[in-house]
């Protein structure tokens, strides 16, 4: 990434203003060489690896991998949970990462909110709605008197879509996208400047994930808000981001505006969350050609990759060879097709879908293929007509009675057999007698 020519102050005891400008855009949220570990000596892992990108006051950054990948760990860095193991985070120019003053700290916590993946488990069961929004408004002690603060919390509540009156409920009365739309409003009562959206949406219902999505750019446009939002969901990533970063196994493997990002998907593990985006037509998605991201491709015994600007504000994480090759790819202005859809019949079709369960095979299992204890009881008192029966159940596909049949009749001739064995050593003890 870019460094700027701004001086940074690491022992500040409060905020600046405004945050260093760069090309014309104030850096909100910087991250540098960032490190985050968990667990020590052989059990040490890396979540995080050398990661490094700005967030502009004003726009949305999106941070988006599969699970695992440590965006949470990221966003959780940034409201400083999670401790920097090397590297640091800096806000408006100043660190924010590691030992700060408590001045500071106070400042980050009110200017920096959350809203987190699961509305459920992040609101207070036993607290009120009025609350759990107050709440930050008493510890920073934001208002001039009680009025002030009622003004402020039925105003904030009316903003995100509830009534006054829901402010003496409790969570558990709320449906999750009433719960997720309190937890918006616990978030932007602090007027914070930065918000981290940890997944927001996906514990929502698609009806109502849209709901939310176009209340958050409400809040941006209106208070000029700034998201740093995390997600695994592409298509609502390039509906909502200005710029988008994608992560995987602890590494940013790119950083670019999104729509460069979709034109021109440069790393083989974008391309693979690209072609992933199903389809809304049924028969188009059915015959859509998975693109698989194969780490091996790479070679990176011999030189450790960078993440590079290769131009038009697009990072790429890669070798030498491999920005040469990705630089080329974008400089041709052909953009990048993540996306194939092949012709029914075709033989990569059928090979894409040859492990996957058919259809036909949950149709055609036999209807009373219940495997009922009744089964392996009545084996287990006749086993010689419950292992014939067991075979003649496996040759018609009722797979569950044969299991059923061949374990009452095994158990019932384990235990004749064990009888006919103490019977026979008995009856040679007696003899030898």
């Amino acid at each position: 990434m870019k460094k700027s020519n701004y001086k940074l102050s690491p022992t500040a005891a409060h905020l600046p203003e405004h945050g260093p400008i760069e090309d014309g855009k104030e850096v909100l949220l910087s991250l540098r060489n960032v490190d985050i570990t968990f667990g020590k000596g052989p059990t040490l892992n890396r979540a995080v690896k050398d990661a490094s990108f700005d967030i502009y006051k004003g726009e949305t950054f999106s941070l988006v991998g599969e699970s695992g990948s440590g965006k949470t760990t990221i966003g959780r860095a940034v409201i400083r949970v999670n401790p920097c193991a090397n590297g640091e985070i800096l806000y408006k120019g100043v660190r924010i990462s590691g030992k700060i003053p408590h001045s500071l700290d106070r400042e980050v916590i009110r200017n920096i909110q959350m809203i987190f993946q699961d509305p459920a488990a992040s609101l207070n069961e036993r607290a009120t709605v009025d609350y759990i929004i107050s709440e930050g408004l008493y510890n920073f002690h934001l208002f001039e008197n009680e009025a002030d603060r009622v003004a402020k919390v039925e105003k904030m509540i009316e903003e995100v879509g509830l009534l006054p009156e829901h402010l003496t409920r409790y969570p558990h009365e709320f449906s999750g996208g009433q719960r997720q739309r309190i937890g918006v409003a616990r978030a932007m009562v602090m007027e914070p400047e930065l918000v981290v959206a940890d997944e927001p949406i996906s514990a929502l219902d698609v009806s109502i994930r849209a709901q939310v999505l176009n209340l958050l750019k409400k809040f941006q446009a209106e208070r000029n808000v700034t998201y740093l939002f995390i997600a695994h969901d592409l298509s609502i990533v390039r509906f909502i981001s200005d710029r988008v970063g994608v992560i995987y196994k602890g590494d940013i493997v790119e950083v670019a505006k999104t729509e460069e990002l979709f034109d021109f998907p440069l790393h083989p593990y974008t391309r693979s969350l690209i072609s992933a985006i199903p389809i809304p037509d049924p028969r188009l998605e059915k015959n859509k050609l998975l693109f698989t991201y194969d780490p091996s491709v790479h070679d990176y015994s011999t030189e450790k990759p960078k993440l590079v600007d290769i131009g038009h504000e697009h990072f790429v994480f890669g070798t030498e060879k491999e920005i040469e090759e990705y630089r080329r790819i974008r400089e041709s202005g052909e953009k990048v097709k993540s996306i194939t859809i092949l012709e029914p019949g075709d033989p990569r079709l059928e090979a894409q879908h040859a492990d996957e369960f058919r259809e036909d095979e949950i149709i055609d299992q036999p209807v009373h293929d219940t495997g009922s204890l009744l089964y392996s009881l009545l084996s287990f008192l006749l086993p010689i007509i419950g292992l014939p029966a067991a075979f003649i159940f496996k040759a018609k596909k009722y797979y569950k009675n044969y299991r059923a049949c061949k374990k009452g009749a095994l158990i019932s001739l384990g235990i004749i057999g064990a009888l006919i064995a103490i019977y026979l050593l008995a009856l040679l003890l007696t003899v030898l007698r």
